[in-house]
């Protein structure tokens, strides 16, 4: 893989002189190159829009959202599937990760399993990828062998593909039916893709779930109502859900909770179209979980 050449490998004339800068120098100058990852993504939003539409479809199908990704790209991607059960309560198949290296690379380098297409393919190949499901490969320079031969095959088995890349005119975007190409351009610390890239990738991949959650209903208007009451910050959040939306006080907010298995999607339904337990859960398995269609009926 050539590297000369790709913007997020260039050097970046403003920080030509990190090493001599001061502490408030240095963080003053990577706040202004963080700002150029907003405009940078302002610009693509119609293609996250259009991203965010097919996860919902193929998740709505009863398909699933599976990342692929190696190194900081393959990390980003696995913090936002793992984030998103106890977020909007979904079952962890439903939003998965593949990272070059496995489990054993979240916390440790193994970069050199990034320039392995035959590990690309094999690592998805073990995820069985469908017509149902969409894929979305995460490379900075939009380049890796390890990303590139992943996404292939999944679109080869029929799954959507996406693509979040940093540089123009890559392998990757060539692949994807989206390609979401945010141009954040050098980085301050020349080729650390973990900089303005990876947080372009992240706020891409933050987009992609909570829009694509938002519409299937999972959310409540900007509330997280499916979130898993399992201590004692989530259990208060839980009953301020329930006592906001459904206009009542702590008391009958935590009695309903404990009724409903301390399920907030089920009590806010219990009491807001006020029927049983029982009714709540036929409502929000016909609705397919959405809260706002359950009190609708």
């Amino acid at each position: 893989m050539i590297l000369r050449g790709l913007e997020t490998e260039r050097q970046n004339r403003a920080s030509s002189d990190l090493d001599k800068m001061s502490a408030l120098e240095i963080a003053t100058l990577m706040n202004r190159q963080d700002a150029r990852v907003l405009r940078a993504i302002r610009q693509v939003l119609p293609a996250i829009a259009q991203a965010i539409d097919v996860v919902r479809d193929r998740l709505v199908a009863g398909g699933r959202l599976i990342y692929v990704g190696t190194g900081t790209s393959g990390r980003i991607g696995a913090l936002d599937a793992s984030e998103c059960p106890p977020t909007f309560g979904t079952d962890p198949d439903m939003i998965q990760y593949v990272i070059a290296g496995g489990e054993h690379a979240l916390a440790n380098a193994t970069e050199s399993s990034e320039d392995s297409p035959e590990l690309g393919v094999r690592d998805m190949a073990v995820r069985k990828p469908g017509k149902k499901d969409v894929v979305v490969g995460l490379a900075a320079s939009g380049r890796t062998p390890y990303t590139v031969a992943a996404l292939k095959y999944a679109a080869k088995k029929g799954a959507a593909t996406i693509a979040i890349i940093c540089n123009t005119d890559s392998e990757l975007a060539g692949v994807a039916e989206i390609a979401i190409v945010a141009e954040v351009g050098a980085e301050v610390l020349t080729g650390s893709t973990r900089l303005k890239a990876g947080t372009a990738q992240k706020l891409i991949c933050n987009m992609l779930t909570t829009g694509a959650m938002a519409r299937l209903g999972y959310v409540y208007g900007n509330l997280m109502v499916n979130l898993h009451l399992k201590n004692e910050k989530l259990l208060e959040r839980g009953i301020s859900i329930v006592q906001r939306v459904a206009k009542v006080n702590r008391n009958v907010a935590l009695a309903t909770l404990e009724s409903a298995d301390m399920k907030v999607s089920v009590a806010l339904v219990m009491l807001c179209a006020k029927v049983s337990k029982a009714e709540a859960i036929r409502r929000l398995k016909r609705a397919q979980g959405s809260i706002g269609g359950a009190i609708e009926g």
